[in-house]
């Protein structure tokens, strides 16, 4: 398969490095405007550089995967639907949640696979998490994903940035639409809001809570879900899952290690977005799913906080009974 990579930034420039790599893929090239990127990338994955997406559909592709910058995802996706290109894209879809049911629109009219980059699904410690939770009946997922101050961070927040990752494992852990929304935002040295407190209820019922930030020296990723009959604890980056069991009145409980794989989650993408690109398969990540995540996030940005009701000032002292 003839495959192309759009943006050789940092995410796109991992995208040519894992495709030159698999087998039964030609990666024909990279796209990208900036000569620096261009020349580090196709370096690194021993492939062509093209400046523009012209470029590229001269040189013939099946299907491509967009790593370009978030605001371009609309424009570039339209572009190679209309040729009739299989596409994945980076998350988040789009700018908007109106150019992102766009590109599902046009997707789905001209029948190519599409495929919404949200790789956390395939890190293998979510993939036990999830699978440790399953036929289980949730009460509550807690997740926090908080780090440094990106240097290379574009135009968007933490929300749009961050916590559209964990949004997308509220929903795919519930298997359940998130019908309400309880943000708390701050900016407190960027432009955007760089602190995000989100809580969530799915629509059976399961409260869940993120919390994201720029502001913490160091990265950390864990997920804990709450189950009736367990409680799962995963670390995202060690990889490490732990669960909870056998719960006793006295207070006592068993507790294991789960098993966890070694697999590089983009890898693990980008083989399961060609898998459904050759076999017709519905992708693990589709648009609408791609759609739906994002307008929980654009719901967290525009709905305001509610200040807490203020009790009426007392002109007595309180009595002490007795």
């Amino acid at each position: 398969m003839r495959v192309g990579v759009i943006g050789a930034g940092v995410m796109g420039s991992n995208h040519a490095r894992v495709l030159s790599g698999l087998p039964g893929v030609s990666l024909v090239g990279v796209v990208d405007p900036s000569p620096a990127h261009l020349t580090r990338t196709t370096e690194l994955a021993g492939c062509q550089g093209f400046e523009t997406l012209d470029q590229l559909f001269a040189a013939g592709v099946d299907a491509v995967t967009i790593a370009a910058p978030t605001h371009l995802h609309h424009e570039v996706a339209l572009a190679c639907i209309a040729k009739n290109i299989h596409v994945l894209v980076e998350k988040p879809i789009a700018s908007t949640v109106e150019e992102g049911r766009e590109i599902v629109a046009a997707a789905q009219k001209a029948g190519v696979t599409l495929m919404v980059g949200h790789v956390e699904r395939f890190n293998p410690a979510v993939a036990a998490v999830k699978q440790a939770i399953a036929g289980e009946d949730i009460l509550s997922i807690a997740i926090t994903r908080v780090g440094p101050f990106p240097p290379r961070m574009s135009n968007v927040g933490v929300v749009i940035d961050l916590a559209v990752h964990d949004i997308d494992l509220i929903r795919w852990f519930t298997e359940s639409d998130i019908v309400e929304v309880q943000p708390q935002l701050s900016s407190a040295v960027a432009e955007r809001e760089d602190i995000a407190l989100l809580q969530f209820r799915t629509a059976n019922g399961v409260l869940a809570h993120i919390n994201t930030n720029w502001l913490t020296p160091f990265k950390a990723r864990s997920v804990t879900v709450a189950t009736r009959g367990k409680y799962v604890m995963g670390d995202l980056l060690t990889r490490q899952v732990t669960e909870c069991f056998g719960f006793k009145p006295d207070g006592s409980y068993s507790m294991r290690h789960l098993p966890v794989g070694h697999d590089e989650p983009l890898r693990a993408e980008l083989i399961a977005f060609l898998k459904a690109v050759r076999h017709g398969e519905t992708p693990a990540v589709t648009g609408d799913e791609g759609v739906a995540s994002l307008e929980i996030a654009t719901q967290c940005l525009e709905t305001p906080s509610r200040p807490a009701a203020t009790a009426p000032a007392r002109k007595e002292p309180r009595r002490v009974a007795g």
